[in-house]
């Protein structure tokens, strides 16, 4: 694929039928899409029962709704970049997210992203499926939880294999459906008198800051599954950044004040419980049980992109099932588990990806990436991506036991203390861009003597 900027598609394809995505990664992407339905697209995989669920751990991490609400404004924003950034690959290339990484790594080098985002986003797929039928058994009781991890599973696999359908489906109905609902949770949550935050679990305001931004830039290695099909790079960017930033804030600020305005153990899936408690909080929920289809669709599909950058050839609809059968099996037995701990694991390694890649993109090749079969490897950026990965790690590598220790013992064995006001994902950030700049900036001048001489 050596795609620099495709033209743009109609709306209807050769047979008169509406355009979908291309089903091998050789066809050229339709540029169906403007900017308000990539703020739509975005707004509504920004709104996910997820983000409650995520604010509620920023503001436990914190330990007060200010410095909660902070943490998530400066956190989405920071991850909001990074998606932006992330968008405009796409736009420009006409590539798939992690197809069009190899104009950062080489085509052999993106193989090693490609293998990491297949994992988290079947990982994602299924947290999304098994969200939605812990919603479902919470309002209508435990034997639903089955029938709805099969229906979820059916109707985002379904979604999956009609992507840009599904995308004109949300920007017309259901993000409309979202506010209305999102709107009636924040009053009921603030009606609820306000008590003391449990101060067990605080760790420290940055380390919120990290939650925030891996929940962001998690979406950051899908983003150019849809941008490909933009109609400018302008409208990919604004459409990612704002429409996903935005809603990124809102419903973590909702998990935020959830912890201070209602009562009980609101940790993991018991948060969800709360909510359901409001008055006329399942009906809420239910439609926005229904709209969590979108993530999980998303998922599912960029899973099939990811697949592409390996099997070029192999039909997406094949992909697309065969990954969503996948997910449903497994949200039919797995739970919420070392969901935080989840966050800052993929954190740790797209943060200072995508920090390398748009550094890369926008000042070291200025969108002029290699994006084909015989894009060369390039060991710059893969320094870079090093750098940022040990900085995140040695700052706060989270609490999977095992993993975090190994990380604690190497920073003590390097005398290693990180200041209490650093963040991971802003160390990380601060550290991979500078080293891209840097490893730039000699290419550059090596390059110069080699012409000069």
């Amino acid at each position: 694929m050596t795609v620099q900027s495709p033209q743009l598609s109609t709306a209807e394809n050769a047979a008169g039928g509406p355009v979908e995505a291309p089903l091998v990664l050789s066809t050229e992407p339709p540029r169906t899409l403007g900017a308000w339905a990539q703020t739509a697209l975005w707004a509504n995989l920004g709104i996910s029962l997820f983000g409650p669920l995520t604010g509620a751990l920023i503001g436990l991490s914190v330990g007060s709704v200010g410095l909660g609400i902070l943490a998530t404004v400066v956190g989405c924003a920071i991850g909001a970049v990074i998606l932006g950034g992330a968008a405009t690959f796409g736009a420009v290339t006409g590539a798939p997210s992690m197809v069009a990484l190899r104009g950062l790594l080489g085509r052999r080098g993106s193989t090693v992203p490609t293998v990491l985002n297949i994992a988290q986003n079947i990982g994602w797929g299924t947290m999304e499926i098994i969200v939605i039928s812990t919603t479902a058994a919470t309002i209508l009781g435990s034997g639903w939880r089955w029938p709805f991890v099969l229906v979820a599973g059916a109707v985002t696999t379904t979604m999956a294999v009609r992507p840009l359908g599904s995308v004109k489906l949300l920007r017309t109905i259901m993000v409309w459906l979202v506010i209305a609902c999102s709107v009636y949770l924040f009053v009921m949550v603030l009606r609820e008198p306000v008590h003391p935050i449990d101060q067990s679990h605080v760790i420290g305001f940055w380390p919120a800051v990290d939650l925030a931004v891996a929940g962001v830039v998690s979406f950051a290695p899908l983003a150019a599954d849809y941008s490909r099909h933009s109609r400018s790079t302008r409208a990919a960017f604004t459409g990612a950044a704002a429409g996903y930033g935005l809603a990124a804030i809102a419903y973590y600020t909702l998990g935020v004040f959830a912890i201070a305005h209602l009562s009980g153990d609101l940790s993991d899936a018991k948060l969800i419980g709360a909510l359901v408690g409001l008055p006329a909080g399942g009906i809420a929920l239910f439609i926005l049980m229904v709209d969590e289809v979108d993530e999980a669709f998303a998922n599912i599909y960029s899973t099939t992109m990811s697949v592409h950058n390996l099997a070029p050839n192999v039909d997406r609809r094949v992909l697309s099932i065969g990954i969503g059968i996948l997910c449903t099996l497994l949200a039919g037995l797995l739970d919420f588990s070392r969901y935080q701990s989840f966050l800052y694991l993929i954190g740790s390694v797209f943060v200072p990806l995508f920090t390398v890649a748009v550094v890369d993109f926008v000042v070291v090749r200025r969108g002029r990436w290699d994006v084909s079969d015989r894009a060369p490897f390039r060991p710059g950026p893969v320094i870079a991506w090093a750098c940022g990965f040990l900085a995140y790690q040695l700052i706060y590598p989270g609490e999977i036991p095992g993993w975090s220790d190994l990380w604690a013992g190497l920073a003590a064995a390097l005398h290693l203390s990180a200041p209490s006001w650093l963040g991971s994902s802003v160390g990380s950030i601060a550290v991979s861009a500078a080293a891209m700049a840097l490893i730039g900036l000699v290419g550059r001048w090596r390059r110069r003597v080699t012409l000069d001489a």
